[in-house]
C-alpha cells in the first residue's frame, strides 16, 4: 500500500514540476544563458586586461632602454604615448619618467608639470609624493631653503613614503643657505628616524661635518 501511495505522490510531483516548467522554464533558460554570458564575458575581459597590461609593461621597458641607451628624445616620445594610452597602472608611471626626460634638457620647464602631477587626486598618493620630491632635487639649486621647504615639509612626516628623501633635500637646502640652525633640524630627524637608508645618513653626516668645518672658519681669531 505504501509503494502505491508513493507512486501516486512521485506522479504528483513530476506532474507539478511539469506546469512549473512550461509556466517558468523559458525564464530558466534565459537565466542560465546570462549566467553563462557573463561568465564568458568577464574572462573575456580578463583576457583583455591582461593582454593590455602585458603590453604597456613591455612598452615601458621599452622607452626606459631609450632613455638607458642616450635617446631622450625617441625615450620621451614613448613614455608621452604610454601616459596616454596605457592601462590606468602605467600612465601614472609613465608620466613621471616623460617628465624626468625633460628636466634632462629643461630642468625648470619641468618643474610645473611635476607641480600639477603633485596636485592630481587621480594619482594615487605615492606618485604625488614621488613628483613633489622631484620637484625638489631640481629647485633645490635654483631656488631659496624657504622655497623648497614650503614645498617639501609635509613630505617628511612620519608617515610618508619619501620622507627620507625630502628630509636629505632640506638639509642641503638649508646648508646651501648657510642656516646652520635648519642643518641641525634635518639632520637630528634623519638620524633619529631608525628606517633612514645609509645613504642619507652618509649625506647629513657630511653635511654636519661641513657645516661644523664652516663654523670653525667663520669663528673670530684670538
Amino acid at each position: 500500500m505504501s509503494d502505491i501511495f508513493s507512486e501516486v505522490d512521485e506522479e504528483v510531483r513530476r506532474e507539478q514540476f511539469k506546469k512549473l516548467w512550461e509556466r517558468y522554464g523559458v525564464y530558466v533558460v534565459a537565466a542560465a544563458v546570462l549566467f553563462v554570458a557573463a561568465v564568458a564575458g568577464w574572462r573575456g575581459y580578463e583576457w583583455w586586461e591582461g593582454k593590455k597590461a602585458a603590453e604597456a609593461g613591455s612598452a615601458f621597458e621599452a622607452a626606459v632602454q631609450l632613455s638607458q641607451e642616450g635617446k631622450q628624445a625617441e625615450a620621451e616620445a614613448a613614455f608621452a604615448k604610454l601616459a596616454k594610452e596605457g592601462t590606468a597602472s602605467y600612465r601614472g608611471l609613465a608620466k613621471l619618467r616623460e617628465v624626468a626626460e625633460l628636466a634632462k634638457r629643461d630642468p625648470k620647464a619641468a618643474v610645473p608639470i611635476y607641480d600639477g602631477l603633485a596636485a592630481d587626486r587621480d594619482l594615487g598618493p605615492l606618485l604625488r609624493d614621488i613628483a613633489a620630491v622631484r620637484a625638489g632635487y631640481i629647485l633645490v639649486d635654483t631656488d631659496s631653503y624657504a622655497e623648497v621647504l614650503r614645498r617639501l615639509e609635509p613630505l617628511t612626516a612620519a608617515d610618508r613614503a619619501f620622507r627620507h628623501s625630502a628630509r636629505a633635500l632640506l638639509a642641503l637646502s638649508a646648508w646651501k643657505a648657510n642656516d646652520a640652525a635648519a642643518v641641525r633640524r634635518w639632520s637630528d630627524m634623519i638620524l633619529a628616524d631608525a628606517d633612514t637608508p645609509p645613504s642619507a645618513r652618509s649625506q647629513v653626516e657630511m653635511l654636519m661635518a661641513l657645516t661644523a668645518n664652516e663654523a670653525k672658519t667663520d669663528e673670530p681669531k684670538s
